[in-house]
């Protein structure tokens, strides 16, 4: 689950089987393309808006695990499999193929493109599936994840050195094999870590093999912190493409620039050059209307939707989404560790307001969530909520009982911190119907939206309540990670359980989910999870977020993603008319 850390989730925390999180902008980029300058260059480039800035070109570990950085990667770094249109899971035949050769125990087959190389030459083999597993399984210390699901059941795959197949074998089923091996974004360039963990291939190798964390102690490091791009992007040699475009430049605060990868061996990406413009979510409609930008996928609601309406040769889509917005409580350092005051605070946040008053104008029949782990559009959520308790039994506004809750408690007038990523004017206006509802059932709600909450405030948990929402997909397991206990609550081991919520009953449902292959017995189990999550108040679901994009008209093939992937899922397949 990426974390759709949107701001205005796509955090988002989008990538990976998993969940994902999503604010800057204005300006056009010191020597980057000025609003002239892109539309003069005409076929050859193509931009689009986004509200957080791009940060890493690892958006695999915890702390970095966000749609700020997935969604430009979705081809410049590619896998075995992405998600596909309407979210589909979808094997990449140009980067390989792969098959499942046994169910006792589960076994699939890896086969690597004979013509698949790293931008910079280097052939895609062996040493790169080792670091993907070595991080992703969680069976070497130190590596920072944003989830182990399904492959820390996995056998160390058996390859050496120049090797282009291999095999996962699980030690037990696992629904979601399609998407167990390495994807979009997943696979990561091994000597690149060799080098600046000072070692060779071969001993790479060894060590992972060996799962010898102490040799492997430089390479670690750097896979964790050695990709952040702070002020720039890190040096061309550090951040080989696998994908039909290369990340080229960054300019701090304004622009991400791709450009395409000429030693891509697949279909050459249709428009050389793609720009990504950090514009902050008030400013999106604008920056189309001025041809700044051809393509935006803002956050819903009904003041940008009416801009939206009235421009001239664009093009406005509404659809189905899997990113939800949610509260999820700080139950490790904040006085929400009391169970009492989170069922205070589930009872008193407004959540039929808030979804009449802000999604209503958008989709007339949206109503506020019911679970978490199956989206309204799904065809087995009427069965989960019906295992969960039925519709309607779960979250309604009691300020009279939240109130009991927090005298007895004896917590009246505690003060309670809920971060956000700002600026977003949606989540502001969240944010003063919650405290308008809960400061009268005994708490003092504070707004504490930053500009860096997902970057510095979020993995500190520096905050009570945070709001935010969950870039997902179909996949049964891709939310393990959110309700997993961690190993450890920190930026680096809890994965993507910022709270570092832990029920020993939910962590056994969920390994009892993953190993369920049948998809209708799958249904009890995950209702099961939703009423333990309830009782718990683990978290509290808002509203499922309606898919809003808009591009210019001149532009083709552009297909809104409702998963994780994004409208960026096939960026190299777009172009001008």
């Amino acid at each position: 689950m990426f974390r759709a850390r949107t701001s205005g989730r796509f955090p988002a925390a989008l990538v990976a089987g998993a969940f994902m999180l999503s604010a800057c902008g204005g300006a056009d980029a010191a020597g980057g393309p000025t609003t002239s300058n892109t539309v003069s260059a005409g076929a050859r480039s193509i931009t689009y808006a986004y509200e957080q800035e791009f940060h890493s070109y690892n958006n695999n570990t915890a702390a970095e695990n966000a749609m700020r950085n997935a969604g430009p990667l979705q081809r410049v770094l590619t896998g075995f499999w992405f998600y596909g249109e309407r979210g589909a899971i979808t094997p990449d035949t140009d980067f390989g193929t792969y098959r499942k050769t046994s169910d006792d125990p589960l076994t699939v087959e890896y086969t690597i493109s004979d013509r698949a190389v790293w931008s910079d030459g280097t052939p895609i083999d062996c040493d790169d599936v080792l670091l993907w597993w070595g991080f992703k399984s969680g069976k070497i210390k130190g590596f920072s994840t944003s989830g182990t699901v399904g492959v820390e059941d996995t056998r160390l795959p058996a390859c050496d050195k120049g090797d282009k197949k291999f095999s996962l074998v699980y030690d037990r089923p696992f629904a979601d094999w399609a998407a167990g091996g390495p994807g979009a974004t997943e696979l990561l360039p091994a000597h690149v870590v060799e080098r600046q963990g000072g070692l060779s291939e071969e001993e790479f190798i060894a060590a992972i093999k060996a799962t010898d964390a102490r040799k492997l102690e430089k390479s670690v490091k750097f896979f964790n912190n050695g990709w952040v791009s702070e002020i720039a992007l890190p040096p061309a040699e550090l951040i080989p493409s696998s994908g039909p475009y290369k990340l080229s430049k960054m300019d701090a605060g304004q622009s991400l620039t791709l450009v395409a990868n000429d030693r891509w061996w697949g279909a050459p990406a249709a428009t050389p050059t793609i720009i990504e413009r950090f514009i902050t979510l008030d400013e999106q409609a604008q920056a189309l209307h001025n041809r700044e930008v051809q393509i935006i996928e803002p956050q819903p609601g009904p003041d940008v939707l009416n801009q939206l309406k009235a421009l001239e040769g664009v093009r406005v889509n509404i659809t189905d989404q899997y990113t939800y917005e949610h509260l999820d409580f700080n139950v490790d350092s904040s006085p929400f560790k009391d169970r009492r005051l989170r069922a205070a605070f589930a009872k008193c946040v407004p959540r039929q307001l808030i979804v009449d008053n802000l999604i209503k104008p958008v989709v007339p029949d949206a109503r506020p969530l019911e679970i978490r782990n199956v989206a309204p559009f799904q065809d087995n959520a009427a069965a989960v909520i019906a295992a969960a308790g039925g519709a309607g039994v779960h979250g309604r506004q009691d300020i009279k009982g939240a109130r009991a809750l927090v005298a007895k408690a004896g917590k009246t007038g505690v003060q309670v911190k809920i971060g956000y990523q700002t600026p977003n004017p949606r989540r502001t206006v969240e944010v003063q119907l919650i405290i308008d509802a809960c400061n009268k059932a005994g708490f003092q709600v504070v707004d504490k939206g930053s500009e860096d909450f997902f970057g510095t405030v979020m993995p500190a948990n520096g905050y009570d309540v945070a709001l935010f929402a969950w870039s997902a997909s179909s996949l049964i397991s891709g939310w393990a990670s959110t309700y997993t206990t961690p190993t450890k609550c920190d930026g680096e081991n809890k994965g993507n359980n910022n709270g570092c919520y832990s029920s020993r009953k939910v962590d056994r449902l969920i390994g009892k989910l993953n190993a369920t292959v049948d998809p209708a017995a799958q249904n009890p189990i995950i209702g099961e999870i939703e009423k333990e999550l309830w009782a718990d108040v683990a978290t509290i679901p808002l509203f499922q977020h309606p898919g809003l994009s808009a591009w210019d008209e001149a532009i083709r093939n552009v297909v809104p993603n409702p998963a994780q992937s994004t409208i960026t899922w096939n960026m190299d397949r777009w172009s001008r008319s």
